[in-house]
C-alpha cells in the first residue's frame, strides 16, 4: 500500500489548526515555481502536464507512422503537421484571412451582414449570438437549440464598465488596433476605438454571471417567431441559411438564456452603427484565426490575452499548442488510443466500490436531515438512485469520417473541424437523447455532472495521485476523489442542481418550507465567502453568489466523502501511518489535492468569471464547516480556523 502522503512537505511552522492549506502546502507554495508559460502551478496543472506529456506521445506517433489515407491515425498525423509546419505558416501571413477580409467589405445592410455572420460561424468565427445543443430542460427525453448571449471579448460584461477594469480597457483597444494593423487594415487605432465602443453597448444588455447561472431564469423555451421578434432587424432564417443550418427543424423552438439581450441587441442595428459592426465582425474573424497565422499575431494573441489578462509570462511551446490543437479537433480518437494504456482495470474497479460507498452516504444523510421533510427527503432519494456514473471514457468514441485533413492547410484544417464538429451537433435535433456521449474527453483532468441526464462523469485522466491511488489506504482515497465525488453528485442537491428532478427535468420537487430551508442555509454560506479575500487579490473579495454552487458542492463533497470513509472504515479501525490517524490523512489528502498558486492578475480574473472559489478557500473554508475537522486536530476556539459551532453549515450531514 502506497502512503500516499509525503510528510517531508508539510510545514511545521504553521498549526494544521490555523492554517490546513498552508500546514500541507507551505513549504510547496513558497518553494514550486509557476512555470513561465502557465498562469497556475499545482496538483491539477501537474496532472495536466502528464497527459499532455502522454498525449504528445500519441499524436507525434501517429505523425509519424504515415498511416493509411482517411484513418484517425493520418488525420492526427495531418493536423500536427500542419500545426507544426511554421515555414508555411509565416510565408502565408495573413493572406488566408483576406477572402473573408473582402466580404465583409461588401456588407451594405443588416441582411447581408447576417448571412455572413452565419456562414462565419459555422467554421469558428464568433458571434453576437451563441448556440449549442443540449437536452430540453423542460422535456429531457428530446434534444433542442440553447442560444446565449455574445458579442465581447473582453472576459465579463463588467470589464466593460467598472473602474477597477479600465486599465484593461485600454490595453484591450491597444491589442485590437495591433491586430488589425497585423491584418493589414487601415486606420487600426479607429477601428478599435469603434470597436470598443460597440462592445461596451453590447455588454451594457448582458446578463451578469450570477443571473446567467440561474437554471429558471435562463429557461426560456420560444418558438422562432417569437425570438425574431425580439431582434426584427437581424433575419434569423437568413443567419441559419447560410450556416448551413435548417431554421425550421433546428430554430423552430429555441431555449433563450436571456430575452432581453436581444432586445437591447435590436437598439444597436441602426443605419449609424452598420460601420461600427463591420469592423467588429473584421476583429471577430481576425481574433478567430490568430492562433493559426503568423507569429507576430500568436504573439500578440498571446501578450493580451495570457500576458496582460492572466499573467502569464511566456507563451506555452508551439508543439503544447499543437497537442491542443489536435485535442480540440480530434479528442476522442486521442482519447481512444490514450485509454489503452492509461486505464487500468483495477481503477475501474476501485472507482466502482467509491462511488457506491459515496452514494450509500447520501443515502443515509439524506435520510437523517433535520431541516427536510420526509416528503422531499423521498424525492431526493429518488433522484440519488437515478444518477448514472460514467468512469473513465465512453463506451463508443466520436466518428471522425467526415474529416477531411490536410498537413499543409493549419487554417483550413481548424475551420473544416470546426464544421464538422457544428454538423454534429445540429443533426442532434430530432435525433433521440445519446446517453453515452461525453463532454469531456478521457485525457481531461477533470469532472463533472451533467443535470439534464442526473450523471456523474470521471475522465481517465483525473483517475491519478494525488486524486486517485489505486493501491493508497481508504483515508488518502476519500479525502481526494472521494470528495470529487462527493462534490459532483453534490451538484445534483446544490442552488441550481436541486431544481432538476431524477429524470433531468427542471422541475420543483421540493416543499416551500424544505426550499426556504435550503436557501437560509445557502444564504448564510454566501456570507461566509462574501467575506474572503485572497492571497494576491488585496482588497477583492470571492462572490459568494457566483461561487456558491461549488461551495455547495466542496462543502456536501468532502462531508459526504468523510461519511463514505467511515462506512469503508468503522470507526476505531486503521493504524496511525507516521504519526498520523486515518482521520487526519484524510484531511491532509484533501488539503493535497487543492495544491495551487495562482498568478496575481489571474487571481483577479477568476474573482470576476469563475464560480470556482480560490485553491485555499476550497480547502480552509470548507473544514471549517465540518465538526469532524475540529475532532480530528482538536481545534479549539483558540485557533484560527475556529467556526462557533452555531455559525457552521451543514447541509449534507458527515
Amino acid at each position: 500500500m502506497t502512503q500516499g502522503i509525503d510528510i517531508t512537505q508539510l510545514d511545521p511552522a504553521i498549526r494544521v489548526q490555523d492554517d490546513l492549506f498552508r500546514h500541507v502546502n507551505g513549504r510547496w507554495l513558497r518553494d514550486a515555481p509557476i512555470a513561465p508559460d502557465r498562469a497556475t502551478a499545482g496538483s491539477f496543472v501537474t496532472l495536466v502536464d502528464e497527459a499532455e506529456a502522454k498525449v504528445r506521445e500519441i499524436i507525434e506517433g501517429a505523425a509519424a507512422a504515415e498511416a493509411p489515407e482517411g484513418t484517425d491515425e493520418r488525420k492526427i498525423g495531418d493536423l500536427y503537421a500542419s500545426f507544426m509546419d511554421t515555414d508555411r505558416i509565416e510565408a502565408l501571413g495573413t493572406s488566408p484571412l483576406r477572402p473573408d477580409l473582402e466580404r465583409i467589405d461588401a456588407v451594405t445592410d443588416y441582411a447581408a451582414f447576417a448571412s455572413l455572420l452565419g456562414d462565419l460561424e459555422r467554421t469558428g468565427t464568433h458571434g453576437v449570438l451563441g448556440i449549442y445543443i443540449a437536452p430540453d430542460r423542460g422535456q429531457p427525453d428530446r434534444y433542442v437549440t440553447h442560444a446565449f448571449q455574445g458579442g465581447t471579448g473582453l472576459p465579463d460584461e463588467s470589464y466593460y464598465r467598472e473602474d477597477d477594469f479600465a486599465e484593461i480597457r485600454d490595453a484591450y483597444v491597444g491589442h485590437v488596433a495591433r491586430m488589425l494593423a497585423l491584418a493589414e487594415l487601415d486606420d487600426p487605432e479607429g477601428r478599435a476605438a469603434r470597436i470598443l465602443d460597440l462592445e461596451t453597448r453590447i455588454a451594457a444588455h448582458h446578463w451578469d454571471r450570477v443571473a446567467c447561472r440561474d437554471a429558471q431564469k435562463t429557461y426560456n423555451l420560444l418558438t422562432l417567431d417569437a425570438v425574431q421578434a425580439l431582434v426584427p432587424a437581424f433575419d434569423l432564417t437568413a443567419w441559419a441559411t447560410a450556416g448551413h443550418i435548417d431554421a425550421e427543424r433546428v430554430l423552430g423552438e429555441i431555449v433563450l438564456a436571456q430575452p432581453s439581450f436581444l432586445e437591447g441587441l435590436q437598439t444597436l442595428l441602426t443605419d449609424e452603427l452598420l460601420p461600427a459592426w463591420r469592423d467588429w465582425l473584421r476583429w471577430q474573424v481576425v481574433h478567430a484565426a490568430a492562433a493559426y497565422l503568423s507569429s507576430a499575431l500568436v504573439e500578440e494573441n498571446f501578450d493580451f490575452y495570457g500576458r496582460t489578462l492572466s499573467g502569464t509570462e511566456e507563451m506555452r511551446p508551439r508543439w503544447k499548442r499543437g497537442v491542443s490543437f489536435v485535442e480540440g479537433a480530434m479528442g476522442e480518437a486521442v482519447g481512444s488510443i490514450y485509454v489503452r494504456t492509461e486505464y487500468p482495470d483495477a481503477a475501474r474497479e476501485r472507482m466502482g466500490e467509491l462511488i457506491e460507498n459515496l452514494i450509500e452516504a447520501y443515502r443515509r444523510s439524506i435520510g437523517e436531515l433535520s431541516w427536510m421533510s420526509d416528503e422531499t427527503k423521498a424525492r431526493a432519494l429518488e433522484k440519488l438512485e437515478a444518477f448514472t456514473p460514467k468512469i473513465g471514457h465512453p463506451e463508443a468514441f466520436k466518428d471522425y469520417t467526415a474529416l477531411t485533413t490536410d498537413p499543409t492547410d493549419l487554417l483550413g484544417n481548424a475551420r473544416r473541424s470546426m464544421a464538422v464538429e457544428t454538423a454534429r451537433e445540429l443533426a442532434k435535433i430530432g435525433a433521440p437523447i445519446d446517453r453515452d456521449e461525453w463532454y469531456m474527453t478521457p485525457q481531461t483532468v477533470n469532472a463533472y455532472y451533467n443535470p439534464t441526464m442526473n450523471e456523474i462523469v470521471f475522465p481517465a485522466a483525473i483517475l491519478q495521485p494525488p486524486f486517485f491511488h489505486a493501491d493508497a489506504d481508504d483515508a488518502v482515497n476519500y479525502g481526494a476523489i472521494g470528495a470529487v465525488i462527493g462534490h459532483e453528485i453534490g451538484h445534483g442537491f446544490d442552488d441550481q442542481g436541486s431544481q432538476y428532478d431524477g429524470t433531468g427535468a427542471l422541475r420543483n420537487w421540493w416543499t416551500d418550507a424544505d426550499r426556504e430551508a435550503f436557501d437560509a442555509l445557502t444564504t448564510t454560506l454566501v456570507a461566509q465567502y462574501d467575506a474572503l479575500t485572497p492571497e494576491g487579490a488585496e482588497g477583492q473579495n470571492v462572490n459568494g453568489s457566483l461561487t456558491i454552487g461549488e461551495n455547495i458542492g466542496d462543502l456536501g463533497g468532502l462531508s459526504i466523502a468523510y461519511r463514505a470513509f467511515r462506512l469503508a472504515q468503522p470507526e476505531g479501525d486503521g493504524e496511525p501511518i507516521d504519526g498520523l490517524t486515518p482521520e487526519q490523512r484524510f484531511f491532509i489528502s484533501w488539503a493535497q489535492a487543492w495544491q495551487a498558486k495562482v498568478r496575481p492578475a489571474e487571481t483577479v480574473r477568476r474573482l470576476t468569471v469563475d464560480p470556482h472559489s480560490p485553491p485555499e478557500f476550497r480547502c480552509n473554508q470548507v473544514v471549517r464547516n465540518i465538526d469532524a475537522f475540529y475532532d480530528a486536530f482538536g481545534v479549539t476556539a483558540d485557533d484560527a480556523l475556529w467556526l462557533e459551532p452555531e455559525d457552521r453549515v451543514t447541509i449534507w450531514s458527515a
